[in-house]
């Protein structure tokens, strides 16, 4: 993950050892310097306990302080492209609304509508609320680490049928799966 730690540690004049042990729990200057150079993962966890130490808002260590929300700058209608009708600000993949848990699917090789290098971004819903979701892409877990991803098709009494993408494909049918991911936003490299 790309982040600012090296430029906002530099600016606050603090060394890789300062920020170790600003850190709550303190840590180690090695350890903070390979979540700096990305040999390290940046964790939720980690971003809240070195924006702390470097008394900064924990956003400011991923985006640019100069760098505003990305605005939309045109829109495509029938006709054609038109400027906005207002200032709007474009939904970011971690701006979308709902309360669970966030999954991303990476698509390695294409398959039905989906190409490879797609990622999908699907919201945990509550299996009580799954039959809203037939007809929309979903992703469960199965047994054994694996998962299913597909078209909801049917649920009732905690059995949800998925209809995989791709011509050809067999119905896979979950007694109770551990939870049921709905796809909200397909991100695609041009």
């Amino acid at each position: 993950m790309i982040n600012r730690i090296r430029d906002v540690r530099n600016q606050k004049g603090m060394t890789l050892a300062q920020v170790a042990a600003a850190c709550d729990p303190p840590t180690t200057a090695q350890t903070i310097g390979r979540l700096e150079t990305g040999m390290r993962n940046l964790s939720l966890i980690w971003m809240n306990r070195i924006a702390a130490a470097l008394e900064v808002e924990p956003e400011v260590l991923l985006r640019s302080e100069t760098s505003g929300e990305p605005q939309i700058t045109a829109v495509l209608t029938r006709t054609g492209v038109e400027a906005p009708h207002g200032a709007t600000d474009a939904l970011l993949p971690t701006s979308l609304a709902g309360d669970g848990a966030l999954r991303v699917l990476m698509v390695e090789s294409a398959c039905g509508e989906y190409r490879s290098g797609d990622q999908v971004w699907l919201r945990e819903w509550p299996l009580g609320q799954a039959s809203r979701a037939v007809n929309r892409d979903v992703l469960a877990p199965l047994p054994g680490g694996r998962f299913a991803f597909g078209r909801l098709a049917d649920e009732a009494n905690a059995r949800v049928s998925i209809l995989p993408p791709g011509s050809g494909q067999k119905q896979i049918v979950i007694e109770a799966p551990a939870w049921l991911a709905v796809a909200e936003m397909l991100v695609r490299k041009l």
